[in-house]
């Protein structure tokens, strides 16, 4: 499917910072950095070759689950006594796109993603999609212990205080719903579907209040589109 790159043939200037960047981002040196490049290939960049737009959308899908699993893993050991909802919740409050998309940023996800920049939307949404595919290469080059490794020491425990998490409410569109209506204003979510790849459909969701444009979420659904929007609204509103 993809061109198998040996890091002993990689000798571009190109090639040699993104294996500094992984490096330095996941701690260790990739052994195959075809993976690692095509992790990085937003569709908006990628060529068609042989009928076929090699992008990083497989490698986001393997690594949504991948990610997901990894996490539920560490959860379900961290809370022994914790049930099945608790331990989804938490887990979705980690994984979520916003969350994601934060968290990217962090890491320096930013610095070797490639993609059109002169579409300022995709630069609010594709960041955590392609931390999403860099795990999925990462599973692929060294396997899952050392993919659940990384989540967890380079991902979760740096960047995560589990106790805040835990009891953070993150029904922010009910809290924007309530304070609009304690204050006698008229709140709707506008959603428009701004994507829609071999991964699925991406929504952007606009609140408005009293006819003024506040918070712009985005998602893999409406709901946590809505809920994006919401939560950079609470943070506008200081609710």
């Amino acid at each position: 499917m993809w061109n198998l790159l040996s890091l002993t043939k990689s000798n571009s200037k190109e090639d040699k910072k993104l294996v500094v960047a992984i490096k330095t981002i996941a701690g260790f040196t990739p052994s195959n950095l075809a993976l690692y490049k095509l992790a990085t290939l937003h569709s908006s960049r990628s060529k068609e070759k042989n009928g076929f737009r090699e992008s990083n959308e497989r490698l986001e899908y393997l690594g949504d689950a991948i990610l997901g699993a990894a996490v539920a893993d560490y959860l379900f050991k961290k809370y022994p006594f914790k049930d099945e909802g608790f331990l989804t919740e938490i887990r979705s409050r980690i994984v979520n796109r916003e969350s994601l998309n934060h968290l990217a940023r962090k890491v320096g996800v930013s610095s070797i993603v490639q993609f059109d920049r002169k579409n300022t939307q995709l630069q609010q949404v594709i960041l955590g999609n392609t931390l999403e595919a860099l795990v999925g290469a990462i599973y692929l080059d060294k396997g899952y212990l050392r993919t659940k490794k990384f989540v967890i020491d380079k991902l979760i425990q740096p960047y995560f205080d589990l106790e805040v998490v835990v009891n953070s409410n993150s029904n922010h569109k009910s809290k924007v719903i309530e304070w609009s209506q304690r204050n006698g204003k008229e709140i709707r979510f506008e959603v428009e579907e701004i994507k829609k790849g071999r991964t699925g459909k991406e929504f952007s969701a606009q609140v408005i209040i009293d006819e003024q444009p506040y918070g712009q979420g985005f998602g893999h659904t409406k709901k946590k589109a809505e809920q994006d929007a919401a939560e950079k609204t609470c943070v506008l509103l200081n609710i």
